[in-house]
């Protein structure tokens, strides 16, 4: 199994979502060994206690610039014997020193058909407001790999979403979480600690 770790900012559904199937037992290859938080009072620090899972914090504002900050991350991953990571909800920028320690081994979730509704300040809400103001009827969640540029790394899942009328950012965005994120980043998480075990 390779040891993982999910990185959060917020309330944590994602990674609940995974933990949820790594109780399943639908993430044989995936052993969620440490959750790190941007955010000290992230309620995903409490669903990773709940499921006894190490927890961490890793907060810029304890840095004095973002190069300790990354070297901190990167020291802490490290330490932990971390093989994959996973962006669930993550709202800060991975640094050179740990994409270069995770080469095609850091995965995000996006809310929305890459490269549809991506790129620097597209995050939560504001993805789902962008897609109603444009007027899509379809939308949804992609999985792809990190690099150094927002939601720019290669596509390793999609899935699509129906946008319905009177729909409002909120509810979009539970549609796209329960009917997208929820389902590809467990399975492409899986594919890609499968793919890593074999090399």
């Amino acid at each position: 199994m390779v040891n993982t770790a999910v990185l959060v900012s917020g309330g944590g559904t994602n990674l609940q979502a995974l933990l949820d199937a790594q109780a399943a037992g639908s993430l044989p290859h995936v052993q969620i060994k440490l959750v790190v938080a941007s955010n000290p009072n992230a309620y995903a620090l409490q669903r990773a206690a709940a499921a006894g899972v190490e927890t961490a914090v890793c907060s810029a504002r304890d840095y004095d610039t973002p190069a300790a900050r990354d070297e901190a991350l990167c020291r802490l991953l490290q330490n932990h014997g971390i093989g994959l990571v996973v962006l669930a909800g993550y709202l800060s920028m991975i640094g050179p020193k740990v994409l270069a320690a995770y080469p095609d081994k850091i995965v995000n979730i996006h809310p929305s058909l890459i490269p549809s509704f991506c790129g620097a300040g597209y995050y939560g809400l504001r993805v789902h407001e962008a897609a109603l103001a444009k007027g899509v009827k379809i939308t949804g969640a992609t999985v792809h790999l990190v690099n150094e540029n927002y939601d720019e790394g290669r596509i390793l899942a999609q899935k699509a979403v129906a946008v319905q009328d009177g729909d409002t950012p909120e509810t979009l965005q539970r549609r796209v979480m329960e009917q997208a994120e929820w389902i590809i980043l467990p399975q492409a998480v899986e594919a890609l600690a499968q793919q890593l075990e074999q090399t």
